[in-house]
């Protein structure tokens, strides 16, 4: 066969420790030596050399399970049942807290709050939320008449000071003292305050307990601006006897007490002007007779 005597298909034998140029084929086989392969032509010319570089390593296993703390879902999960809970007690208070203003709404309760005067507020005064438009102005009027007896009491305590002070005695400095400590929450709580509720609830008993008390303010005004010495003592009140009396011997003091006359007697003829209003009201709204059949009612269980 000559020259065919090698088989074209059988695999060629390499010896990793001969030589790499000994190995190398004139039709362009590659050789490889110190981690580069070396590629020959069959010229003999040399392409070059080329180095494989490897892969960078991944940041992170894609594959691999990444572990979460239960204890961070746990705490959500208890706080979350915590606002659950303090929502579910805001819910059942406020329905408590409506439930009571509904039973104090039906029994006629209401609830009063100071507001009155806007820069000390010691009492409870809404003429025109809480009173009727039909009986408005007699709350007003009456409310003035509270006021001007302050006025009167504080004008008497001031010209009896200055009548005490040019040797008139220190009784009757006393006396006037005790009208204004005395008189002005004495007459809010007598009468005032029974007239605003006698009004906002339209209740008969509470007229009548107004028209027994205001009674007896009327009557001490009319004998405030008259001041007769029979009734109070010395000079302890600014009405007109004591004016004339004064304005002998002293004028300034004589002129004070002549204006204390003047605020009793306007005083005076206020209060009888709201007596006649209040009791028409009273009178024409059939309320006397709903008043003598709760006394008689209240008469009756008082015996039994």
């Amino acid at each position: 066969m000559g020259s065919y005597d090698t088989n074209p298909f059988a695999e060629e034998e390499v010896n990793p420790f001969a030589d790499g140029s000994s190995r190398g084929k004139a039709s362009g086989q590659s050789s490889y030596a110190g981690g580069a392969f070396y590629t020959t032509n069959p010229g003999g010319f040399s392409f070059g050399t080329s180095k494989l570089a490897p892969l960078p390593p991944e940041p992170y296993d894609r594959g691999a399970t990444v572990d979460i703390p239960l204890d961070n879902s746990q705490d959500l999960i208890a706080k979350e049942k915590e606002l659950q809970a303090r929502e579910a007690e805001l819910k059942r208070r406020e329905q408590e807290l409506k439930r009571r203003e509904d039973a104090i709404a039906r029994a006629g309760i209401v609830i009063e709050e100071k507001n009155w005067p806007p820069f000390f507020p010691i009492i409870h005064h809404d003429i025109a939320r809480e009173i009727p438009i039909h009986l408005r102005t007699i709350q007003y009027v009456a409310f003035t008449t509270w006021l001007g007896l302050i006025v009167c009491l504080l004008w008497n305590f001031v010209a009896v000071t200055v009548a005490w002070l040019k040797g008139e005695g220190l009784s009757i400095w006393f006396l006037s003292a005790i009208y204004l400590i005395s008189g002005v929450p004495g007459s809010y709580v007598m009468w005032y305050r029974p007239l605003y509720r006698a009004t906002r609830t339209d209740s008969a008993i509470k007229f009548g307990w107004f028209f027994l008390t205001y009674s007896v303010h009327v009557l001490f005004c009319v004998l405030a601006a008259i001041a007769p010495p029979f009734v109070f003592k010395g000079k302890s009140l600014t009405g007109a006897l004591p004016a004339f009396e004064v304005l002998d011997y002293n004028a300034m003091v004589g002129i004070l007490y002549l204006i204390g006359f003047g605020l009793f007697s306007i005083e005076s003829m206020l209060s009888i002007w709201v007596i006649q209003q209040v009791y028409m009201y009273f009178r024409g709204s059939g309320k006397a007779a709903e008043m003598k059949r709760e006394a008689t009612k209240g008469a009756m269980l008082a015996a039994l």
